[in-house]
């Protein structure tokens, strides 16, 4: 059973920064692209970022880049999302996923998600 465990959401005021981690099992990482999708109240789950096996390439939703930014580490088989300049709009439940292409990406699995807020 495939498992995705995401971590580092939390609180933090506009302007603020914060890393979300994923980390699947260690075969799970090696096989898939991996990515990032939110979730906001009373909206449909959105795409994110993603980033193929090796590291290569990534994409990032065009209103995002800039301030979003993925990447991961083979070492530690974990991907980050690294997020600046937050936004009260950013609020969402962040998803961690798992899938075959990076462009577009449609999970085969998925993690449980962990909110972020961002208020003042």
């Amino acid at each position: 059973q495939v498992q995705l465990v995401e971590s580092g959401g939390g609180l933090v005021q506009p302007g603020d920064s914060l890393t979300l981690s994923c980390e699947p099992s260690a075969r799970t990482f090696r096989s898939y692209a991996m990515g990032w999708f939110r979730q906001a109240p009373g909206k449909e789950r959105e795409f994110v970022s993603a980033i193929n096996r090796s590291g290569s390439y990534s994409k990032t939703a065009d209103s995002l880049k800039g301030r979003f930014t993925i990447s991961r580490d083979d070492a530690k088989n974990t991907v980050y999302l690294q997020m600046n300049s937050l936004k009260p709009e950013d609020t969402a439940v962040y998803y961690c996923a798992a899938g075959v292409a990076v462009n577009p990406m449609s999970p085969n699995y998925w993690g449980q998600g962990t909110q972020v807020t961002v208020s003042s």
